[in-house]
């Protein structure tokens, strides 16, 4: 089965999928949209989650750092109502932070201009979220 991993921000939503044997993470893209209606990328999600058959969405929680919930899990969990409604499909939320600061460090040691880090930082993100959430469930599969 294929996971698709999500990262959301108020305009962008970082998208990233798993191989089929559910081990490696890899990012796919970036959609935009207007400032918190992630909706209007809905049918594009579909389209991408249909190509790849993915039976599991895996979407960042952006807790913050001392474990409480701000203003960003509620809009994560505001979309994750929209994803319920439009996709039979189960919704898993993951610790995602530190996420973005990761993908921003890996962009940045991989010498990737500010300019082009700032398009891609959402799908490394979402390749990171997507990567521990496969390798925590190995490890608890594998014991």
């Amino acid at each position: 089965m294929r996971i698709i991993g999500l990262d959301l921000g108020t305009k962008t939503l970082g998208v990233a999928v798993s191989d089929n044997t559910e081990t490696i993470s890899t990012g796919l893209t970036t959609l935009r949209f207007e400032e918190n209606k992630p909706e209007m990328i809905i049918d594009d999600l579909k389209e991408i989650i249909n190509y790849y058959n993915a039976g599991l969405i895996v979407i960042g929680l952006p807790k913050n750092m001392n474990n409480t919930l701000g203003d960003a899990v509620l809009r994560t969990r505001a979309f994750i109502k929209i994803l319920n409604n439009n996709f039979d499909i189960d919704v898993v939320e993951q610790d995602e932070r530190l996420s973005s600061v990761s993908a921003n460090n890996l962009l940045i040691s991989a010498d990737v201009s500010r300019k082009k880090r700032k398009k891609k930082v959402d799908e490394v993100a979402a390749t990171i979220i997507l990567q521990n959430y496969l390798d925590i469930r190995k490890g608890i599969e594998n014991g």
